[in-house]
């Protein structure tokens, strides 16, 4: 506090550490350090205030925080800490993200492709992947199946080769491609 008025907002453990104590003169050595000291500090309380509404990958935070104007030093520092705390955990975040897109009706080849860009690493996404579906392309009919069949009906009075492309774009922007994805096609157009 400078005439009543914050100065600058760090924690109590720096405050501590730089033994601050009220009346003293800031020289310009120690200003700077409390000035980098109050850059992370604001870091940290905005991804506190982002992690209140949802879970991030640390990479996404890390680029949000840079966007809202914190330089690439308070956000690293800011990142640290919250990972050190376990406020950010790409595992966790990634299984999260992986169950929860996954009831909706993504598929794996979507949720990869979603997660990269939020800057999850590979083996993790494949990690979750596995996990979320253990049968590979034989597991996937059970929730495409379904996800087809709904869309289909909605077609109903399209061309049949409208509808198969139709139907196939809507699997492919659900993340469900490949050999199984068209024998599903052909049997469902073909009204086994």
């Amino acid at each position: 506090m400078v005439q009543g008025r914050p100065l600058l907002t760090i924690s109590r453990e720096i405050a501590a550490a730089e033994g601050l104590a009220p009346g003293m003169v800031l020289e310009e050595p120690l200003y700077a350090r409390l000035c980098r000291a109050a850059d992370e500090e604001a870091a940290h309380r905005t991804a506190l205030r982002l992690l209140e509404r949802r879970p991030f990958a640390a990479r996404d935070l890390a680029r949000r925080l840079v966007l809202k104007g914190h330089s690439p030093e308070a956000t690293s520092a800011a990142m640290a800490r919250a990972q050190r705390s376990g406020l950010v955990d790409d595992v966790r975040f990634t299984m999260h993200y992986v169950e929860t897109r996954a009831a909706r009706g993504r598929g794996p080849l979507r949720l990869r492709r979603d997660l990269a860009a939020l800057g999850v690493e590979r083996a993790i996404v494949d990690r979750a992947l596995a996990d979320a579906f253990p049968g590979g392309s034989a597991g996937l009919a059970e929730v495409v199946e379904p996800l087809a069949r709904k869309r289909l009906g909605q077609l109903r009075g399209v061309p049949r080769a409208a509808a198969r492309r139709r139907l196939q774009s809507f699997l492919a922007r659900r993340g469900y491609q490949g050999s199984a994805v068209q024998d599903l096609l052909v049997r469902l157009l073909s009204g086994s």
